[in-house]
């Protein structure tokens, strides 16, 4: 008897465990469709679980960052829901592709025209954003969801590192490394083209060189010859005047 009740304490103390801890794995979260590099562009998603039983989420409302203020965001249209961008002045002024930014959008709401996302399903809301910041590591997005039975959670607790995760978290967006500049890789490609034409410009100069020597060389194996013939002309006509001057003599 005291073995079960002891497994049975245990058993409930396992259920109150996960009871406890199953908003932490199950929370609204941001997450990049590819890379997120600083000072880039990327797509992300908002994925929103359903955590109730009885109740559909029918409402998702996103803050973005006052602190690094995005000057393009742009929400993809998800069906079956409706997408409101509420936009403000930035804090700072902002410039893109040259341009002043005069507002940025500082909240977007999606809200369902019919079921929302029902008990066990979750459902993705792709943002196109940047430029995302160069001296930031990570980008926190507060996020509000509404049930369809008016229950309200607030995920806006901000994760601290080193601590563990707190019960309503709010979605973080993880920056990577900045990529390479399009315009230095385009410089270096250059660079290499202009020594590949130096060193191809190079060689057709030893080839035009060695063609010449080669040409001189000939030159002066042909003119040597005809030397060597015009001498051994000359040697042989001696030669023959010599003995027609003897015989002359003789007679």
């Amino acid at each position: 008897m005291k073995a079960s009740r002891i497994a049975a304490a245990g058993a409930v103390s396992g259920i109150a465990v996960l009871a406890l801890s199953a908003p932490a794995f199950a929370h609204v979260s941001v997450q990049p469709e590819g890379a997120a590099a600083k000072g880039g562009y990327a797509v992300v998603d908002f994925k929103v679980p359903n955590e109730r039983d009885n109740a559909s989420t029918t409402k998702l409302e996103v803050t973005f960052p006052t602190d690094h203020p995005l000057a393009s965001v742009m929400p993809q249209p998800v069906p079956g829901w409706k997408a409101e961008v509420t936009k403000a002045k930035p804090a700072k002024p902002l410039e893109a592709h040259g341009k002043q930014i005069t507002e940025v959008v500082t909240k977007v709401t999606w809200t369902a025209d019919g079921k929302g996302v029902e008990p066990g399903y979750f459902q993705k809301f792709p943002v196109s954003i940047g430029a995302l910041p160069e001296d930031a590591d990570q980008l926190v997005f507060k996020a509000i969801q509404t049930y369809s039975n008016k229950e309200v959670v607030r995920w806006i607790e901000v994760p601290q590192e080193g601590q563990e995760e707190p019960d309503t978290p709010a979605p973080v967006l993880k920056l990577s490394a900045a990529e390479d500049d399009a315009h230095g890789a385009s410089g270096s490609s250059d660079a290499k083209a202009d020594d590949a034409e130096a060193a191809a410009q190079n060689t057709a100069a030893d080839a035009s060189s060695s063609d010449s020597g080669s040409g001189s060389d000939t030159t002066a194996r042909v003119l040597g010859i005809v030397g060597i013939v015009v001498g051994a002309a000359g040697v042989a006509y001696g030669v023959l005047a010599g003995r027609r001057r003897n015989s002359g003599t003789a007679a």
